[in-house]
């Protein structure tokens, strides 16, 4: 592989893997995995490119994880350079993807060359799980290559997601867990009239409103020492045809729930419909699960983690389940520890976005120690 973190960040970004394009992103990684003993897999799900590497056969199995996709550059003449067009500005790697997460791949990358080289008989196996479908659906992607490597028994025991985890400086934060995610998208019918007669149809947005009134107020559940309360945000609701004298006949709403572990998706469906049910309401209600919450509360990888940063930057780091998802939610369900480690998050989706130079050698650094840690005896 021989080459540093910088120039392979570069490599990167100039492919415009807008998702759910890898834009030959994984062919790349996966060349520089094979020149160190990787053995190489290619799971081409629908529109999606994943890759699954791994060297050794043996357990326990440390896998880096992450998506070589990112999202839409927006308009390009904002950007102070081409988004696809890596630039080094005032001592930051400006491109689409420099954060999140085209930077974390190649400080993976440097630090998986740098440990094999000097821990060639390391013990257990170290693997790569890369996806091209993170930013979009998220169907066809990791929870795909997980389901594979299910069905046939192989399991991550850690795992490091590359999202950009840190707020101030690299490795300030590191997310142990992530909140699950629940959307509802509801509709409430009811009959079609003329206001002036409105015993000649029937209101669902009258009929709805204490439901929805009700729903909002709910307490789900009071959180825990990881994780904030269960929240519910009405995002979207819709009703009526434009006009002021029309009663709407359906009244369409979309709400989500961003639940701690202290409830599930199926708790809160039920409780959600029950409530429903007792107001009465003529309704179709179609969920979208978008993960459970998971959490690695404490462990070998959440020690090794802690102990690789604060030997790096000589700084403690602060353990947080904020923020959305990311795919560490379909591995830890296979019961592996799972953490996510990587640089400043302030410039992430944004134009301009951007990564300091300084922070992917410190990354490289946490995530050879953490190797070390984890696969040295």
């Amino acid at each position: 592989m021989s080459n540093d973190v910088l120039s392979l960040a570069k490599e990167l970004i100039r492919r415009r893997s807008v998702t759910p394009e890898d834009a030959g992103c994984q062919e790349f990684m996966g060349k520089l995995l094979s020149q160190v003993g990787f053995d190489l897999e290619t799971m081409v799900f629908e529109d999606t490119t994943n890759l699954w590497a791994r060297r050794g056969s043996d357990g326990p199995v440390f896998c880096f994880a992450g998506h070589t996709d990112v999202v839409p550059s927006g308009p390009e003449e904002k950007w102070h350079t081409p988004p696809f067009e890596p630039k080094v500005i005032d001592g930051y790697l400006h491109g689409r993807g420099a954060a999140d997460m085209k930077g974390s791949l190649a400080a993976m990358l440097v630090a998986t060359e740098r440990f094999v080289n000097q821990y060639p008989d390391h013990k257990g196996s170290i693997a790569y799980l890369i996806t091209s479908d993170e930013e979009g659906p998220f169907i066809n992607g990791t929870t795909r290559v997980i389901d594979t490597l299910e069905a046939r028994n192989e399991k991550i025991t850690w795992c490091i997601v590359g999202e950009p985890s840190s707020t101030h400086h690299c490795g300030d934060v590191v997310k142990n867990g992530r909140r699950g995610s629940l959307t509802g998208d509801l509709t409430v019918h009811g009959h079609q009239g003329h206001v002036a007669y409105p015993h000649l149809a029937e209101n669902p947005i009258h009929k709805a409103a204490p439901a929805l009134t009700e729903l909002s107020q709910i307490i789900w559940d009071h959180g825990n020492d990881f994780f904030p309360p269960t929240s519910l945000q009405i995002s979207n609701i819709n009703g009526g045809t434009g006009a002021s004298n029309v009663i709407p006949g359906e009244l369409y709403v979309q709400f989500n729930f961003r639940f701690c572990t202290e409830n599930t998706s199926k708790g809160l469906t039920e409780r959600v419909h029950a409530l429903f049910d007792a107001h009465g309401l003529d309704y179709d209600l179609k969920w979208t699960y978008n993960g459970e919450p998971f959490l690695t509360a404490k462990g070998e990888l959440v020690e090794a983690v802690q102990a690789a940063i604060l030997e790096t930057v000589h700084t403690p780091t602060e353990l947080s389940t904020a923020g959305g998802t990311s795919d560490g939610r379909f591995i830890a369900p296979t019961g592996a520890e799972v953490v996510e480690l990587g640089p400043c998050n302030a410039t992430i989706h944004k134009v301009n976005e951007c990564v300091k130079v300084a922070d992917l050698e410190l990354l490289t650094e946490m995530y050879f120690k953490t190797m070390e840690k984890l696969l040295v005896d």
